[in-house]
């Protein structure tokens, strides 16, 4: 197995998906001899990856599983199992990478990989300075260029050029295509050094080059990296989720062999891919919540008189029939806010099998958050409004008295600022990007059902990001959105994954 080493690994997506790789007689091709994090919550949830891993697939403990039906703590647990939780807390380590941990860093790699010449660095920094919304929530303050996030990445640059790997992959985000650092390209900065380490770091060696390769891209020229092709958008390759994002191979110069690109699959749909998952209902907040209290709260929107409100629209007649209360009173909406229940049967599609564990009783992470009243009305629109015409709605097509109240709203009601504040994953089309922003609020990612009429859960993002049911993650709600946001998709790390092998199959053996 080729060891693997992860920075910047979160809750574990792309260590996960290179886990997952293995060969034709199904033998993993990759061991993660260290996994780096520093946020509390997210190292509680690789860690507990890291033990799992200790064990054969079909040998995962039972306790595991009771574990997930919280009939065994999490210290118990790893108490059972000493020399797996051993092992798992060596691998996945809780470091803040920066100039203070380097030399701790720089010897802990150099021990893992033992002087090996087939293994793999992979990662990427905080992306959220470089993102279009960070960017814009930062835009003003007279720090933001010298924020940490924009620069971490000289950290995973640092340590290339400690222990010149053989190769390596960094992801990032979209937003680095645009951003700037003192008014100079940061995405032409990030190429520069990344060919050439002793750009950035005055003492790498001078003759340590790397050629930078794309995932997507099979003719791109060695030379001239133009850096839109390193743009891989996962729902080509069966992710069921029109996420994308930057993704850098490199490889050392010495090494003459080039990588493959990933190939296309047809992703699943929304639908089919949380479809099969518990219906719950929001909660309501604000208010005593019940689900008598909760259905009395969407039922107030058939006083609106939601259609003379649409002028004319050419949808207006069938959203108002659909949001009568006399059709109201018959949808048959669920009544508890979350769900434990497994659905016991196993997906079509390859990549929504590969979710699925037959061992798996119980189903975490899939409570619904509440919602106030008036959102909930929003919600029931959008959703209704999304089911009628295939499309998602913009604040245009909101009835006047279903507004929220807030200053931009007219600006995003001419499509100049949050046109699409409240957006509806539809049904029938693969998800909008799942980012860390799911932990502030819901209104990017409605339920394309109007009778369940709230946000997506934990385990609903988890699974269009590609995380296995039987995936923990750790922390209280907010951190498990954010966790999954930030992530690589497991599925889609699996196809680099097998990129990567090749490529190291090709370097001559250790011997």
């Amino acid at each position: 197995m080729y060891p693997v080493v992860d920075l910047f690994a979160g809750p574990g997506g792309l260590g996960e998906g290179f886990a997952l790789s293995a060969d034709d007689k199904g033998h993993p091709r990759f061991t993660s001899v260290v996994s780096i994090e520093r946020d509390e919550f997210s190292h509680q949830t690789l860690l507990l990856r890291h033990f799992i891993k200790q064990f054969q697939k079909s040998e995962v403990p039972d306790d595991y599983y009771a574990f997930l039906a919280g009939n065994i703590s999490r210290d118990e647990l790893y108490k059972r199992y000493p020399d797996a939780y051993r092992h798992a807390a060596s691998s996945a380590l809780r470091i803040s990478l920066g100039p203070e941990s380097h030399g701790q860093v720089q010897e802990i790699i150099r021990e893992r990989i033992c002087g090996r010449r087939r293994w793999a660095l992979v990662g990427g920094p905080p992306c959220q300075a470089y993102s279009l919304v960070g960017r814009s929530r930062m835009r003003g303050r007279t720090d933001f260029e010298q924020d940490e996030r924009h620069t971490l990445y000289l950290e995973y640059l640092r340590i290339i050029a400690d222990h010149r790997p053989p190769v390596f992959v960094m992801e990032n985000v979209k937003g680095l295509l645009s951003a700037t650092i003192e008014g100079k390209s940061t995405i032409t900065r990030i190429v520069r050094d990344l060919s050439r380490p002793s750009t950035a770091i005055p003492d790498a060696p001078s003759d340590l080059i790397y050629r930078l390769y794309s995932l997507s891209q099979e003719d791109m020229a060695d030379e001239e990296v133009d850096p839109r092709l390193f743009i891989v958008r996962a729902e080509e390759h069966g992710i069921p989720q029109a996420r994308h994002r930057m993704f850098i191979v490199g490889i050392r110069s010495d090494l003459k062999v080039r990588p493959g690109i990933l190939k296309k699959v047809a992703a699943p749909t929304v639908e089919e891919t949380i479809g099969p998952l518990p219906s719950i209902r929001s909660g309501l907040s604000k208010k005593k919540d019940s689900a008598a209290a909760w259905l009395s709260e969407l039922r107030a929107i058939s006083s609106m008189n939601v259609r003379r409100q649409l002028n004319g629209e050419t949808y207006a007649g069938e959203i108002a029939r659909a949001l009568d209360f006399r059709n109201l009173i018959e949808v048959k909406s669920p009544s508890a806010i979350s769900s434990t229940r497994y659905p016991m049967r196993r997906p079509a599609h390859d990549v929504l099998r590969s979710l699925y564990d037959d061992r798996l009783t119980v189903l975490t992470s899939h409570e619904a958050r509440s919602h106030m009243a008036s959102d909930l009305r929003r919600y029931l629109y959008a959703a209704t409004f999304a089911q009628k015409t295939g499309r998602s709605p913009k604040l245009a097509d909101f009835p006047q008295s279903l507004l929220p109240e807030h200053k931009n709203v007219e600006l995003g009601r001419t499509g100049k600022m949050f046109s699409d504040r409240f957006r509806v994953q539809l049904s029938d089309h693969v998800s909008t990007t799942v980012t860390s922003h799911i932990s502030k609020d819901g209104h990017y990612f409605i339920h394309y059902d109007p009778a369940q009429c709230r946000s997506l859960t934990v385990r609903e993002a988890a699974r269009l990001q590609t995380f296995p049911d039987n995936y923990f993650f750790s922390g209280p709600r907010t951190a498990q959105y954010h966790q999954v946001g930030n992530a690589v998709p497991p599925q889609l790390a699996k196809q680099i994954a097998e990129i990567v092998a090749e490529v190291l199959d090709a370097v001559q053996d250790d011997s």
